[in-house]
């Protein structure tokens, strides 16, 4: 149970956002379900957003200002690229975040907008570590990243998923020394 004398900030209600949404879905983001889950008042919500239509924006905002900074975190780590494009899983984040963002992109125009930026910053990171290991050919970002997104919603086992990432990445790199 939260602390009832801790002052909850944005970013506690933009996480509750993302965790309620990979759990319920859209529906469960409207303020009084999320005040319920943080223990706050709904007062506490509407100090920091207008109305749960902003809210909306701006959790879509977060996820994609959280998922692109996490991209920026893996290019400045100090790995070789072929290190890089085996971390490829660690740049998504929550995978159940990560899937219920892709479905609510389905209706609503701002959460596709900030899906489509992900995206592509993600293609244009994939690309840019395959250009570094010499592998230019334009269709390998996109290929990569399909293979990504689907092991992402695969069902099933989480391992055995990236474990299939893992291995079309080493053919990846062998097409490298061929």
């Amino acid at each position: 149970m939260p602390d009832p004398k801790r002052r909850l900030s944005a970013d506690d209600w933009l996480r509750a956002g993302l965790s309620a949404l990979a759990k319920t879905g859209p529906e469960a983001l409207k303020a009084e379900p999320l005040a319920r889950a943080l223990g706050a008042t709904k007062g506490s919500f509407y100090w920091h957003f207008k109305d749960v239509p902003e809210y909306r924006a701006r959790l879509a905002t977060h996820w994609e200002k959280t998922a692109i900074a996490a991209l920026s975190q893996a290019a400045e780590a100090r790995a070789t690229p072929a290190e890089r494009l085996h971390g490829l899983a660690a740049i998504s984040g929550d995978r159940a975040q990560e899937a219920a963002m892709r479905a609510w992109a389905q209706f609503d125009h701002t959460v596709t907008n900030a899906v489509a930026e992900v995206d592509l910053a993600r293609l244009a990171y994939i690309g840019s570590v395959l250009h570094a290991l010499g592998l230019t050919n334009p269709d390998f970002p996109r290929l990569l990243y399909s293979a990504f997104l689907g092991m992402q919603v695969l069902p099933g086992d989480a391992a055995a998923n990236d474990s299939a990432l893992s291995t079309l990445t080493a053919a990846l790199l062998a097409l490298q020394d061929a």
